[in-house]
């Protein structure tokens, strides 16, 4: 049995692991990777002939896991793409949104790319080859093993983090010999809003596991719902302003939705306006409608004493951008939720641009903005930042919290891999995650007898 790891080797975007059995080969994730110093259809190169895989396992919907599939799919894969029913759902729509991201670039370049500057830049994927990859899902359900082939059976593990997200965990015969091996995706937190906490894996022969959070804790103390309260009460009710939430569109905005339902219906404060500006978000919460089933006990109690989780009064979905627009005239305190959670793109950047020199703006950043982005200029307290061809003078009060972040911190991290037995745990491959955090992540693993491998792109291992 052979594992390279060819995609968040040592960074957090690019998933994609190769599982080769024999002539048997399984990717796990196919994510896209958009690394600073990558362009999107370096994408296409990929290290192995896209014909030569025999199936794709999908951990979750996220496009630095999915965002590939389509040009695997272009390029010859031939095979089934196995995850949860909400993963496949979720999947589509993150891919048809990235078709749209892929066709305006490409519009921005032909009109401003002229003459020897002209990067004639061409979509990865257009409709037809998500589509066509669609074709190709097959659902299983949560703990439910399903054999790929006559060597291999893969069961789907609820790790939190978002809907329908799964550690794939895998027995194999390898020539006689039984042998298990678990990736883990993207481990969520405990009490997280709508989720169901992380299930503890099974006992397995090696793990490969995300680092995104390794050597951070989040922050102690105060809970969501108080967190919110705070700023919500401060900038909304006493100061009589606006606060702007950026907010990635599937998972972090219906958790949100739901808390802000929670606060408003318990009484904890008056009611105040509630945009959600995202026509992305309106058709996600309807997924996670459609699978209220697997919402934790917090969310489906709620509904069956007060209702909708993702519904109240005063709460309006924004469909239309003319209808989005309209917000710029409204005049009474208010929260407008919207994407992109880092200001790169999306109807955020029309709110931005209307209330930035706004002292009676808030702007709450509730999860991570990387490195170049418009979110990461602000937070580092930029006074200064440029928004739709102005430089605009920063008034707006920044703030950020990490009680909305979907991963695990460094001590969940360490916990999923403390439920293995360390004298038969083989192996564990730490992956998506900075140098910077796995290696203390790998610190306190090896600390604890765990033995630990920090993978090179590309470098294969015999496990």
């Amino acid at each position: 049995m052979k594992l390279t790891i060819h995609g968040a080797a040592r960074q957090v975007t690019g998933s994609m692991h190769l599982l080769e059995i024999g002539q048997y080969r399984i990717l796990i994730d196919c994510g896209l990777d958009y690394e600073k110093d990558r362009s999107v259809q370096s994408n296409e190169n990929f290290p192995f002939d896209p014909r030569d895989i025999d199936v794709v396992v999908l951990t979750h919907a996220h496009i630095d896991h999915s965002g590939n599939i389509p040009t695997l799919v272009r390029l010859g894969f031939n095979g089934q793409i196995l995850c949860t029913p909400p993963t496949a759902d979720l999947t589509e729509l993150l891919l048809l949104d990235s078709v749209n991201i892929f066709m305006n670039k490409a519009g921005k370049s032909r009109k401003h790319g002229k003459g020897k500057y002209n990067t004639n830049v061409q979509p990865l994927y257009l409709q037809k080859h998500v589509m066509d990859a669609m074709e190709r899902f097959i659902t299983i359900a949560f703990n439910k093993p399903f054999r790929i082939s006559g060597d291999v059976e893969v069961t789907f593990i609820p790790v939190g983090h978002l809907l329908g997200a799964a550690a794939a965990v895998f027995k194999i015969n390898d020539n006689g010999t039984e042998k298990s091996i678990a990736f883990t995706g993207d481990i969520g937190r405990k009490n997280y809003p709508v989720l169901d906490d992380p299930q503890p894996l099974p006992p397995v022969d090696f793990v490969v596991t995300e680092s995104t959070y390794g050597g951070r804790t989040h922050s102690k103390g105060k809970s969501v719902e108080e967190t919110l309260v705070d700023v919500i009460d401060k900038c909304c009710v006493k100061e009589q302003g606006r606060l702007i939430i950026p907010a990635f569109s599937i998972g972090r905005t219906q958790s949100l939705v739901f808390t802000l339902n929670k606060i408003f219906s318990s009484g904890l404060l008056p009611p105040v306006k509630v945009f959600v500006d995202s026509p992305m978000a309106s058709r996600a919460t309807r997924v996670f409608r459609k699978y209220h089933n697997l919402l934790n006990k917090e969310a489906q109690d709620f509904y069956n004493s007060l209702g909708d989780e993702f519904e109240f009064d005063n709460l309006t979905y924004v469909e239309t951008l003319q209808d989005s627009r309209q917000i710029s005239n409204y005049y009474e305190p208010c929260i407008i939720i919207s994407s992109a959670g880092m200001l790169e793109g999306g109807r955020i950047q029309d709110h931005l641009f209307y209330n930035i020199q706004n002292y009676y703006c808030t702007i709450l950043f509730i999860g991570y903005c990387a490195k170049g982005t418009l979110g990461n200029r602000l937070l580092r307290g930029d006074s200064i930042v440029h928004i739709k061809d102005r430089d605009l003078a920063v008034y707006a009060t920044i703030k950020q919290t990490d009680v909305l972040s979907a991963h695990g911190d460094h001590d969940d991290l360490v916990n999923t891999i403390k439920t293995q037995n360390k004298a038969t745990l083989k192996g564990v491959y730490l992956v998506h995650g900075e140098e910077s955090s796995m290696q203390p992540l790998s610190d306190a693993l090896t600390a604890d007898g765990y033995p630990v491998t920090i993978p090179e792109k590309g470098v294969s291992y015999l496990l």
